[in-house]
């Protein structure tokens, strides 16, 4: 069973423990001491799905998630949900009793397969597994489901998306046996089809929005057709020359909005109202197909969808669609320049041959200096020196708090490597996530960003397991001691403001440094923007918790 799955390229099994599982979980302890798999033992089955689907999201190649029967499987669903919306690959195998013990009140017994049906491309339910020469009673074709996971093979649906897939496996006593010798793979490869491409007449004024999941396809086709792009910052599209960051203000202004006639969208755009309220309202709206369960419809509106992976922009722009992007990129510019004037530009007082020639000059550039190093950090400052510190080969991983919204705001264009778990913008999983991405790519700095509450919802990530090599991670944790994101909700002038501080804002008094000291982990606590850039660049050999107090 696992051996097919290696033979079609998998390389990571994610193992929770459980007893129906045993067998499952034995072979892929086997294939990892042969040194043919990478084995990730997790004792929190939602966090070894989020595990799971980090080394997706950063691979594309599905990681097998191994549980046993009952409410382990219920404990998937925050995970294949994401996955499912994200189009994020993943192959489940869950342990189950034979189906004649369901609705018996058998022990760890329920509905595996409608649990997840509804958020998994495939699913199949194995009839009893027998320890045979293949293991099964009958064969599955897990070649084939790990195709539709990639999207490569068409799943229950008759679409090529790529996704989770469920196999349910019931297995009858005895659970496991002696364990064959594990052999070399024969390791077959799967290429997705070449897309056909779409032709995009240049001629009308054009947005090109980048929403998460969209990649760098959108920056080149921006390019192309010479128009302004807005590129969320877990777009993976956030960098080039025609890059629009302070886009919200700009959408606000009706001699920008109103002058868009088209806008073609890749991905899934979450982070802002604006580009909803113009995708809404534009004259042409173009989607392109991303991957996930789900065209992007702003409102319900019903969309001209390209529905291949491939556009390409055909004609000459003309210089005035040039010109009316140079606006756009002029303007945009210069708003994020003045956002980022907190120091006044003074000379260092120091000449061009090396010598001090204005000495009340040089002390004022020191003093300013010296005072921006000793600032006190705040959602932007945290953003933009978390930002700096990333280079190409690491990668950085956003939760869903208040502080993605800071950096799709403020951060300029930069070819890195962003994720977030935006296919439902759900505040669980995000440190498990990050830990799958980094086990993906070992040979970098992954970095996680998140609020306090959202670092809390998934705090059992934080346990090392013994025997596994150290995750490469910092986890920098904004910490406002509760959910101040929802202040920016309508509804916080209205209501009572003791009832909306417990039940919206769910205050807290957790000290991280204890949290991090029970799991093992390195800890610092920083309070100036010169003890922030100092404790992201220093590597350390355990994986870092950095926390971040915030004010308001």
């Amino acid at each position: 069973m696992l051996a097919a799955a290696l033979a079609s390229g998998v390389r990571h099994l994610v193992v929770s423990p459980g007893a129906r599982s045993q067998a499952l979980a034995l072979e892929a302890a086997a294939l990892a001491d042969a040194g043919l798999a990478t084995l990730h033992v997790r004792t929190d089955e939602r966090g070894a799905a989020f595990f799971a689907l980090g080394i997706g999201r950063e691979s594309g190649i599905p990681a097998v998630v191994i549980t046993t029967s009952g409410s382990a499987v219920a404990n998937l669903l925050p995970a294949v949900v994401e996955a499912h919306h994200a189009g994020v690959p993943m192959l489940i195998l869950s342990a189950d009793r034979p189906a004649s013990m369901r609705a018996s009140r058998a022990n760890q017994t329920t509905l595996h397969v409608p649990m997840l049906e509804a958020f998994v491309r495939e699913s199949v339910d194995v009839e009893p597994a027998q320890f045979g020469s293949d293991g099964l009673a009958r064969p599955v074709d897990v070649d084939r489901l790990l195709a539709v996971s990639r999207g490569v093979a068409p799943g229950a649906d008759g679409q090529l998306s790529a996704g989770p897939v469920h196999l349910n496996l019931q297995f009858v006593e005895p659970l496991s046996g002696p364990a064959a010798a594990a052999t070399e793979p024969h390791t077959r490869s799967w290429s997705v089809p070449a897309a056909q491409s779409t032709p995009v007449e240049v001629g009308l004024r054009t947005l090109v929005i980048a929403g998460a999941g969209a990649g760098e396809a959108a920056e080149q086709f921006a390019r192309d057709l010479d128009a302004p792009l807005i590129a969320e910052v877990c777009s993976g599209a956030h960098f080039g020359p025609n890059l629009v960051v302070p886009y919200r203000r700009l959408l606000r202004l009706g001699e920008f909005a109103e002058t868009v006639e088209r806008v073609v969208v890749f991905g899934t755009p979450t982070l802002s109202r604006e580009v909803a309220g113009l995708c809404r309202s534009v004259p042409e709206l173009l989607v392109v197909d991303s991957p996930g369960a789900d065209r992007y419809r702003p409102a319900g509106r019903e969309v001209e969808a390209i529905s291949v992976a491939a556009v390409t922009a055909t004609g000459a722009p003309g210089p005035e669609l040039a010109e009316w992007r140079s606006i756009w990129v002029a303007a945009g510019r210069k708003l994020l320049s003045e956002a980022h004037q907190d120091l006044p530009v003074l000379p260092n007082g120091v000449g061009r041959d090396g010598h001090v020639d204005e000495f009340a000059a040089q002390r004022a550039f020191l003093a300013n200096e010296l005072a921006a190093i000793r600032a006190p950090i705040t959602r932007e400052s945290l953003v933009s020196a978390v930002w700096d510190a990333t280079w190409p080969r690491d990668r950085l991983v956003f939760g869903a708090s208040r502080l993605i919204r800071v950096a799709d705001a403020i951060l300029p264009g930069k070819r890195v490597s962003v994720s977030a778990n935006r296919g439902l913008s759900g505040i669980d999983g995000t440190v498990s996530t990050a830990l799958g991405i980094s086990a993906a790519n070992p040979e970098g700095l992954t970095r996680v960003i998140l609020g306090d509450l959202a670092a809390l919802h998934d705090v059992t990530a934080l346990q090392l397991t013994p025997g596994e090599p150290f995750p490469q991670l910092q986890v920098i944790v904004g910490n406002d001691r509760g959910g101040t994101i929802f202040t920016g909700l309508e509804v916080a002038a209205t209501a009572d403001p003791g009832a909306f501080e417990r039940v919206q804002l769910t205050p807290h008094d957790v000290d991280f440094a204890a949290l991090a000291a029970a799991y093992g982990w390195e800890f610092e606590r920083v309070r100036d923007v010169g003890a922030l850039g100092q404790a992201l660049t220093t590597r350390t050999e355990r994986p870092k918790l950095i926390e971040v107090p915030l004010e308001g």
